[in-house]
């Protein structure tokens, strides 16, 4: 039987796609930076800083991101004219049409040349910059692998090792980032310091759980927190210290030494003339998924937007929970929708295809067998679950049998990380393209009543009012 050829899960199907995209549209970059930044006259207002454009000689634009070309399509409408030059650099294919700002297409997650040259040309650029300057920084997940700078005495092939290790090892973006910003020449607070004494404007698109600055694509123009010694003990809690490029090894010692420089702390730079703004977040995406939930019909819940942790782990927690609806209608009663984001970490162990949503789907499977009616999606807002073309994929209560009808092992797929191919022959993928956005992941989980009461097209059930229950309190800065 085919995913689509019961009536019931083919609208849930249908839901929870355009839940997905409705999360989407309120994470637009775009969108927020034409709300938040405004030109009147001689005034340009970026949040509340106020400048006087007859007082600034040049604007210029860096930044990088695989929502960062987006981003400068929306800057230039603004300020186009006043922009003196500016380049991005973007993942390949994540492009849109700019007139004044340069793009480079880099690679992602694993750095490349093209990457290193858009990061030296990014920092020779914000050197240019003078007192009566302005510099606008555009961030966007993604920016860390896209900037990828080797600090003086390093290759980029030594942090392609390190960026790949710390990626199969099952690393936190927080650990990735502390390492990497002290392995580079851009990242950790460092374009701020080549763009002063010029006021330097940060606006960043959120793809971390918390939304910290010094975080997202390794924080090039805030105070790095994060210290040598944090790196050391990084690469000791995974044990990977052996495996890292000598030279990487020689630079975290030497650091921790004192006998190389650390990242630029809030007491080593003046960071008077440095302000950022967050122009989305997984929070936003989520409270607009479920604002498109409750029009469906379904109770719904956001679960958190701080979802961390092994992937498999929360995927199971998460199939868990349809169970438990079904079975005594808790949390909430079906038709159910549980929301939850954030960034889950897979840990590598084969050499199959596929991404942490994929995987994340995959390993739902058997848990909901035989469980309906239940669907989960999990995918990636930015439209790329790891090297793949998907954003992730959809599982439903059938999807085991189909898979054993088509002779495809759950297992087996599983134990090699290779859940694109297995949704693939299922057509379960659910492929976007570039979304213009990267707010970390979405995770839907759609229970429908057992007694297969449809969801009429007006969005309500019956004479059911809908509502929606909240059970993380986490506020979003900025």
């Amino acid at each position: 039987m085919s995913a689509t050829s019961d009536p019931i899960l083919a609208r849930m199907r249908a839901d929870a796609e355009a839940i997905f995209r409705s999360g989407l549209s309120a994470a637009d970059p775009a969108a927020a930076i034409r709300r938040l930044c405004r030109r009147t006259g001689r005034e340009l207002c970026i949040g509340k800083r106020r400048f006087d454009l007859s007082a600034i000689d040049r604007i210029w634009v860096v930044g990088a991101g695989k929502a960062t070309a987006f981003m400068a399509r929306a800057i230039e409408e603004i300020v186009g004219d006043r922009i003196e030059d500016g380049i991005i650099s973007v993942k390949y294919g994540h492009t849109a049409p700019l007139a004044r700002i340069r793009t480079v297409e880099a690679g992602h997650p694993l750095p490349d040349a093209n990457g290193v040259a858009a990061s030296r040309a990014i920092l020779d650029l914000a050197r240019q910059a003078g007192p009566r300057d302005l510099v606008i920084v555009l961030l966007s997940g993604g920016g860390s692998a896209l900037m990828p700078l080797p600090a003086d005495g390093l290759h980029l092939a030594e942090k392609q090792t390190t960026t790949d290790l710390l990626l199969s090892c099952g690393a936190t973006i927080h650990e990735m980032n502390a390492i990497r910003k002290h392995l580079s020449g851009i990242k950790g607070g460092q374009l701020a310091q080549a763009a002063a004494p010029a006021p330097c404007v940060t606006l960043i698109l959120s793809d971390v759980v918390g939304d910290d600055p010094d975080v997202i694509a390794s924080g090039p123009t805030v105070p790095d927190r994060s210290t040598f010694g944090d790196c050391l003990d990084i690469i000791g809690r995974y044990g990977i210290e052996s495996q890292l490029p000598a030279v990487v090894r020689q630079r975290i010692r030497d650091g921790v030494a004192g006998r190389v420089a650390e990242t630029p702390k809030t007491d080593t730079h003046d960071w008077r003339h440095t302000a950022h703004l967050m122009v989305g977040s997984n929070r936003q995406a989520l409270e607009a998924a479920a604002r498109a939930a409750e029009q469906r019909g379904y109770h719904t819940m956001v679960l958190s937007s701080c979802i961390e942790g092994d992937t498999r782990t929360v995927a199971r927690l998460h199939a868990a929970m349809a169970r438990e609806i079904l079975a005594s209608g808790n949390p909430l009663p079906p038709p159910a929708c549980i929301l939850s984001g954030g960034e889950t970490t897979l840990v590598l162990k084969g050499d199959g295809r596929g991404g942490r949503n994929q995987e994340f789907a995959l390993n739902t499977a058997l848990s909901i067998a035989d469980h309906p009616s239940v669907l989960i999606l999990a995918a990636g807002t930015d439209g790329t679950d790891g090297p793949t073309d998907a954003a992730g994929a959809f599982v439903d209560h059938t999807t085991a049998a189909r898979a054993a009808g088509a002779g495809l092992d759950i297992r087996r797929h599983l134990s090699h990380n290779d859940a694109y191919p297995f949704f693939e022959a299922l057509g379960d993928l659910l492929i976007t393209g570039p979304t213009g956005t990267n707010v970390m992941d979405l995770n839907i989980v759609l229970v429908m009543t057992t007694e297969k009461q449809p969801i009429f097209e007006d969005g309500a059930e019956g004479n059911h009012h809908p509502h929606a229950i909240r059970t993380d309190s986490t506020r979003t800065p900025g």
